[in-house]
């Protein structure tokens, strides 16, 4: 997948925007990141649960993110990691992770 195809997928979620943060491309819900860029090099983070933590940051192409790791969030180094399809599905748990730590009302316009 390509960085506009990537970028085109993210804001195609319900509820998603854009923005710069940190000098990185940054989707977000309710002002929440759920998938930072960096421009750059086409790497990004996410977020995951504390049992794909493990298992994602022992595949190759993929670590714990810097300053975000103990919250559990990887750092891929490509969007050629994954396959087009496992990279959907991730990029949507991001979010769904995300918005499960906002109050119940907001979550609920996403349902």
């Amino acid at each position: 997948m390509d960085i506009e195809s990537f970028r085109e997928y993210c804001l195609s979620l319900p509820g998603t925007t854009e923005g710069m943060k940190w000098e990185h491309l940054c989707f977000m819900i309710e002002e929440k990141i759920f998938v930072l860029v960096d421009l750059d090099s086409h790497g990004f983070c996410m977020k995951c649960t504390p049992e794909e933590f493990e298992e994602l940051a022992a595949r190759d192409g993929v670590k714990q993110a810097p300053h975000f790791a103990k919250k559990q969030w990887v750092f891929v180094d490509s969007l050629d990691v994954f396959g087009v399809q496992e990279l959907k599905q991730r990029i949507e748990r991001s979010r769904e992770l995300v918005l499960s730590k906002l109050p119940k009302k907001t979550q609920a316009k996403y349902s």
